[in-house]
């Protein structure tokens, strides 16, 4: 199932392989490595991902590339995962990396002005960029972690959870093919019985009429002998 889900979202890897920001890595994009769907691929490429999308800097996609290549990820899912950064979800994600920079150099953050404009950007950036980095940073690296590890256990708990229930129906398997076999000899040995039954029976009754025969035999001899004797003078 996971390495399914994956592959129903996971973008075209012929899109990928002729995107323009990704061209000039040339060969190095042919490694089958790097579109193959298993356990560690896909962790890689999460972590990686996750962590090339709270970066803030241009072109997140080559980050992610470079980052897949070496550390044999998967490349459709680490390019597509710098998307959750976009236009409309830059401006809450960057201001949460932006408050934990404070946060971790102890330094009020500003206040935003009522219109945001280039020049209070231009004379704020001087204060603004060490935080805004620094918690981008930060985030970026316990969101890549996070990915990775969260990926890498959900795959082994459910792989472990099929096997575990193939085990269970080979199982019941066996046991009702046990339990129909006992039957059959239960049957078998029963027929067996009765079998056995039904012959001593007609050996009684054989033996019955034996008797009645030998002792109709002995009368009808009896009776001969006594109308062959000579008849008494009188």
């Amino acid at each position: 199932m996971p390495r399914r889900l994956f592959k129903r979202y996971m973008p075209d890897p012929t899109s990928i392989r002729e995107h323009k920001s990704l061209r000039f890595f040339g060969r190095l994009l042919h490694d089958p490595n790097l579109w193959h769907l298993n356990r560690h691929s896909v962790s890689r490429a999460m972590g990686v991902g996750l962590f090339a999308a709270l970066i803030p800097m241009p072109l997140q996609m080559l980050l992610a590339a470079a980052l897949a290549i070496p550390l044999r990820g998967n490349l459709p899912i680490a390019v597509s995962l710098v998307w959750l950064t976009n236009p409309l979800t830059m401006p809450p994600v960057f201001f949460v990396t932006y408050m934990t920079g404070t946060w971790l150099l102890d330094v009020p953050p500003r206040t935003l002005p009522d219109e945001i404009t280039v020049d209070w950007v231009s004379s704020q950036l001087a204060t603004l960029w060490q935080p805004f980095l620094l918690g981008s940073l930060v985030c970026a690296v316990v969101l890549g972690l996070l990915g990775y590890c969260t990926t890498l256990l959900y795959w082994r708990w459910w792989v472990g959870r099929q096997w575990r229930r193939r085990q269970g129906r080979a199982s019941r398997t066996h046991a009702t093919s046990a339990h129909q076999q006992a039957d059959a000899q239960h049957v078998e040995h029963h027929g067996r019985q009765q079998h056995e039954g039904d012959g001593c029976a007609d050996l009684d009754i054989g033996d019955t009429k034996d008797a009645v025969a030998e002792r109709v035999d002995h009368v009808q001899d009896r009776v001969g002998q006594r109308h062959g004797l000579p008849e008494r003078r009188q």
